[in-house]
């Protein structure tokens, strides 16, 4: 890097090893622990369980010396390929690199194993050099803020991303590698190819709760971005909402939700229906009777611990949703993240100002970004245009039409459809079947897999999606009819089907306000 000497005189300085010693501008040496580096490559050198204990540990860049860079990196390389690590493979693999001078010569490399007295601390004394790193790694975080700072032409919310972007992979010890061997991405994908065999049920990412959507995907994959589309009064948020229940209720894993639509208050309420089958209008009214209180009570208590977090800022901007979505991975680890919706974000700043596509494509574009850093499925929710509306036939969506930009389609890994025949008046199907209570996922793009058309079984009342399957055979006569309000709980009619419940054997519930039917 260049300055300026007290003359006014332009200096340039040698260009350095990256991890070569720097001095701070304060003249202090930054912190390291060269007689702990070089412990633990000479343990590596004659012991096979200091490898085993460190590798993982510490990486060529964690030293501070430049001739350990070099060393460690030949060790890592013969680790990689199986092949024994000793002072002579040592020694010999850095001949054959070329790099034996830049790593002190063969009597340097041989002096390593004598400053070892025991073994037995390596794995501490690695942690020690991985921490004076990770200072190491502050300090260089903090000087190039500080100097772009100073810079009155960097734009300040780049130079806030370019910060907590540094920092977070600093605190999360991930460190990227601008190119993956494919030694260390096949090891990567047969352990995932192994995890989902043993999984039984084919799902190698985040399970949605639908049989069929998971066999179709095999689960979200991790650093996908996914787009569900569809008109208003589709059901969107009643999709997501159902499927962020199934995520994290049934199995476990952390969801964030951005609702830029609806409060945190009102998507709860949601919930609360969907799981508690007591109709929105009841709860929205507080109309309920004694025993709707123990039922509403009695199915919540999943729902109440789940590791669900909502964030219902208006008008998020992408660089918000990106701070906060590392935040809560930070935190929470969470595992998916729906954003409700896409259309009404901003991109921040005003680079984009005053051309909305350019500045959904950069919406878009960021999104996925953000799915990758995280390593996390991301499930955007994006409005079709009317001309879905302005069509003839059965009004099924089409690629062509998503709203205001075709960079969602081609930043997104999957996009699928929601589209319910029903609400345009489509009764039945070409089969002849009953489209009552139909609501279909269209997997309209596929970027690893096939394109199919789930079916699901929509609740309105309780703005619910369910599995089809979960109809059966039976309810095939009841689907097909007009969905009037049950008279009897005795006697069941063909305007009612039926739903288990765990709180009453006798479990008929109509798709109409309940007033008159008692629990």
């Amino acid at each position: 890097m260049d300055r300026l000497s007290d003359g006014g005189k332009k200096v340039v300085q040698r260009k350095r090893h990256p991890v070569a010693n720097l001095l701070g501008e304060n003249g202090k040496l930054p912190p390291q622990a060269v007689d702990l580096e070089q412990a633990v490559l000479g343990a590596m050198m004659l012991e096979k369980n200091a490898v085993n204990d460190t590798i993982d540990i510490l990486t060529a860049n964690s030293f501070y010396d430049p001739k350990h860079y070099y060393i460690f990196k030949a060790i890592h390389e013969l680790f990689g390929s199986s092949s024994p690590i000793d002072l002579l493979t040592v020694v010999n693999k850095l001949k054959s690199e070329g790099e034996l001078e830049l790593a002190g010569g063969a009597s340097y490399v041989s002096q390593l194993t004598n400053r070892v007295a025991s073994a037995a601390h390596v794995e501490y004394h690695a942690r020690i050099i991985a921490q004076k790193y990770i200072q190491r790694e502050i300090i260089r975080m903090c000087s190039d803020v500080l100097k772009d700072a100073f810079d009155e032409t960097t734009d300040v919310f780049d130079l806030l991303n370019k910060a907590e972007s540094e920092l977070f992979k600093i605190a999360e010890n991930n460190m990227k590698k601008n190119v993956d061997n494919m030694q260390s991405v096949v090891k990567e994908a047969i352990e995932e190819i192994e995890k989902a065999g043993k999984s039984g049920d084919g799902i190698s990412g985040i399970p949605t709760g639908f049989r069929d959507l998971d066999r179709l995907t095999s689960g979200w994959q991790r650093s996908d971005m996914i787009v569900i589309a569809a008109r208003p009064a589709m059901g969107k948020t009643a999709f997501v909402l159902s499927m962020a229940r199934n995520t994290a209720v049934d199995h476990g894993m952390g969801v964030a939700i951005f609702s830029l639509e609806m409060s945190s208050v009102q998507l709860v309420k949601r919930l609360i229906s969907s799981e508690s089958r007591i109709s929105a209008e009841k709860l929205r009214k507080g109309d309920l009777r004694e025993d709707e209180f123990v039922q509403l009570h009695a199915r919540i208590n999943k729902l109440s611990t789940a590791p669900i977090f909502i964030d219902d800022t208006p008008g998020l901007s992408v660089f918000d949703l990106r701070a906060k979505c590392r935040r809560l991975k930070m935190l929470h680890n969470i595992e998916l993240i729906i954003i409700d919706y896409l259309q009404l974000m901003t991109a921040g700043g005003t680079k984009n100002a005053g051309n909305r596509e350019q500045e959904i494509s950069t919406i878009s574009r960021s999104i996925k970004e953000i799915a990758k850093e995280l390593n996390v499925p991301i499930i955007a929710l994006s409005q079709l245009s009317r001309s879905v509306e302005a069509r003839g036939g059965d009004k099924r969506p089409l690629l062509s039409d998503l709203r205001e930009s075709g960079a969602i389609e081609q930043d997104a890994d999957i996009v699928s459809f929601i589209y319910r025949p029903e609400y345009y008046g489509l009764l039945q199907d070409e089969n002849g079947e009953s489209n009552a209570g139909v609501g279909e996922i269209i997997v309209a793009k596929h970027r690893n897999g096939a394109l199919d058309t789930v079916r699901l079984k929509f609740i309105g009342q309780y703005a619910r999606f369910e599995n089809f399957e979960s109809f059966g055979e039976e309810f095939a006569p009841v689907i097909g009819s007009a969905m009037n309000a049950n008279h009897g709980f005795d006697e069941a009619t063909n305007s009612s089907y039926t739903i288990k419940s765990k709180l009453n054997n006798d479990d008929s519930f109509d798709l109409e306000p309940e007033d008159d039917v008692p629990f």
